[in-house]
């Protein structure tokens, strides 16, 4: 049996957005801010949930683990990228393994429903990582800044929306199996309603049988099989093999008795 296309689609598409969402959640690139006062104009910050460095464009040099001054670190929506990036990935990598012994390429039937649930799995994770870079981007312009500054929207923002759609796009995918898991379970029970037991079988064909050939004693369709019927004769001039050996009346022919 081929691998159904939905199963094949979240299989896909899932550890793409797995590699997108780990970069991401990784990367100082969630905000890009430039002509910072009091430093070299052709200085970039690269801010992070986790990191801040600084980006030389003349000498082509990055130095990190940049002092935070202004307590970009401290904003709600950077604690809530936290929590929810790296939680997503872990749940990524779950719905993954469960998604892989649902679709069993090596076998020739995969298990639908553990598919289901693999896709489910990865349905959340991608919704988990929308939310995240979601209301990162919402309070972008919110976040501290030295006055004077620009900022921009950073490339792990861009990788993030990307891996979150794909995630989902997958996970609703592989969620569909759930269908086919449902359909697999109403042939059964339409199978087992249908169905009738051995014995009852027998014993109704027995009870027809016998119905139909009433001469024929019923002690010949016990447990389901017919004896063979003894052979009939149509020719008055024809015997019966037992009638050959019995025993002639010990009258005279010609008695009147």
């Amino acid at each position: 049996m081929r691998t159904p296309t939905a199963m094949i689609v979240g299989i896909v598409l899932g550890p793409c957005g797995l590699v997108l969402n780990l970069t991401s959640t990784l990367a100082p690139g969630w905000r890009d801010v430039s002509h910072i006062p009091n430093k070299p104009y052709d200085l970039i910050q690269h801010q992070g949930i986790w990191d801040i460095c600084d980006e030389s464009q003349s000498t082509q040099t990055t130095k990190c683990h940049i002092e935070d001054t202004l307590g970009y670190f401290s904003e709600q929506p950077v604690q809530v990228a936290k929590g929810l990036m790296p939680s997503s990935v872990v749940v990524t990598i779950l719905g993954l393994v469960v998604s892989s012994l649902g679709v069993r390429c090596w076998q020739a039937i995969p298990h639908y429903l553990l598919g289901g649930l693999g896709g489910l799995l990865l349905f959340i994770s991608g919704l988990l990582s929308l939310i995240a870079v979601s209301w990162y981007n919402h309070k972008l312009y919110n976040l501290p800044i030295t006055a004077g500054s620009d900022q921009v929207v950073g490339y792990c923002l861009v990788l993030g929306y990307l891996g979150s759609c794909l995630e989902i796009i997958g996970g609703f995918s592989l969620t569909l199996s759930f269908s086919q898991c449902c359909k697999e379970r109403k042939l059964k029970k339409a199978a087992m309603d249908y169905s009738y037991p051995p014995s009852s079988s027998s014993q109704l064909g027995s009870a027809t049988i016998a119905a139909i050939s009433p001469s024929i004693d019923s002690r010949q369709f016990q447990m389901g099989h017919r004896t063979p019927v003894p052979k009939s004769y149509t020719n008055p001039q024809d015997v019966l093999e037992s009638e050959h050996t019995s025993n002639r009346s010990q009258l005279p022919c010609d008695s009147d008795l």
